[in-house]
């Protein structure tokens, strides 16, 4: 699946990867982490067989360290280009429950053939 090529691409930063809203209410935030949330897929059908899949996703950067945070973000930009995602902005601000902790996000798809 597309999202577990996500998470696999930016565990490699080494800070935790989840689903966002999955982090539980009592669990402290990590000093630095990545969401991510999956908007809605959409196909692209020819003689009714689908041939393509554009998969659309919003990862997120929290950190305490705000400059942690923008090169992570810039980071994990080039990483998921590198790596056969679509930029589809490059960054936007984010609200975070934890008043030590500031959020950023970006936008990114991926196109799979269906066979």
């Amino acid at each position: 699946m597309i999202d577990d090529i996500l998470i696999e691409l930016l565990q490699t930063f080494g800070f935790p990867v989840y689903r966002q809203g999955s982090l539980a209410e009592t669990a402290p935030y990590p000093d630095t982490f990545f969401t991510f949330w999956e908007n809605p897929e959409n196909e692209t059908d020819y003689d009714n067989q689908t041939k393509f899949v554009i998969y659309d996703f919003n990862v997120y950067v929290y950190s305490i360290d705000p400059q942690l945070l923008a090169d992570t973000l810039a980071a994990a930009r080039t990483l998921l280009k590198q790596n056969n995602f679509i930029i589809v902005s490059r960054g936007f601000d984010v609200s975070s429950d934890e008043i030590t902790h500031t959020g950023k996000g970006f936008e990114v798809g991926y196109i799979n053939t269906e066979n």
